[in-house]
């Protein structure tokens, strides 16, 4: 299939879609939320299989790298994460270096799970719930009030507010009131100090030409988190449903 060179980057990218799917033998569905924003939800329709004799994809999408049948957490950072997962081991190895616990080492690990791996609005409400019945109840209540203590500095505990951030969202961005909130109760809670910890962690700058390595925190993980031994994604938890998402992400239902 030609694609007009006057084409929309959008367009071309639909148009070059349309014509890998007519060469699936299951055609790969989008859920609402993944083209919502790019169109008006209120108009996507479920895609009809594009050839006769084509069903719906109700399985692991063959363009993504096929998961083992019992999926780690460590699977998941090498199929499933995206590049920016470098960020997480450079957070984690600067936890390491200043010598924090491994609590919060494996909390910077994790603290932006939901944004490389899964969604990125609420990232941090996200990755407490995901992780949070296989880890310490003081691990997911610290990444998850991370996403409000990043808004506000504490010079006292070494963290100043991201110059990223008014690059990134403007100088006069202010956090939204349920942000604030969450703010407030987190100063006072006495895991405090837990989730401040994953903010001056944080490495802001993205280093890329950072040397880090998932294997450095190999036994980190195995001291705290508990994998289950039906795989991520295959147990019966109220997170299971999120890994078994990641795992296969354009299944029809």
């Amino acid at each position: 299939m030609a694609i007009p060179q006057a084409a929309t980057m959008s367009e071309r990218a639909d148009a070059l879609e349309e014509e890998m799917m007519r060469t699936l033998p299951d055609v790969p569905a989008k859920s609402v939320l993944y083209t919502s924003g790019e169109q008006d939800p209120r108009t996507t329709q479920m895609r009809p299989p594009a050839e006769e004799g084509q069903h719906f994809l109700m399985k692991e999408d063959p363009r993504l790298p096929q998961m083992p049948k019992k999926p780690t957490l460590l699977d998941f950072f090498n199929y499933r994460l995206s590049p920016s997962r470098n960020h997480l081991l450079q957070s984690a190895t600067h936890a390491l270096k200043a010598g924090c616990s491994e609590k919060v080492i494996l909390a910077c690990l994790l603290h932006d799970l939901a944004v490389v791996g899964f969604i990125r609005c609420d990232h941090g409400y996200w990755a407490a719930q995901m992780i949070a019945p296989y880890v310490d109840e003081e691990v997911a209540w610290a990444i998850r009030a991370h996403q409000a203590l990043r808004f506000y500095p504490d010079e006292e505990a070494g963290y100043a507010y991201p110059e990223l951030y008014i690059k990134l969202f403007g100088e006069d961005y202010k956090p939204e009131p349920y942000i604030e909130r969450d703010y407030k109760v987190a100063r006072a809670h006495k895991w405090y100090g837990t989730a401040r910890l994953i903010t001056v962690n944080d490495i802001y700058s993205f280093d890329p030409n950072a040397v880090v390595s998932l294997d450095d925190f190999v036994d980190i993980v195995g001291r705290n988190f508990r994998q289950p031994e039906e795989g991520l994604g295959y147990d019966d938890t109220p997170a299971s449903h999120m890994w078994r998402t990641m795992i296969a992400p354009t299944r029809f239902l």
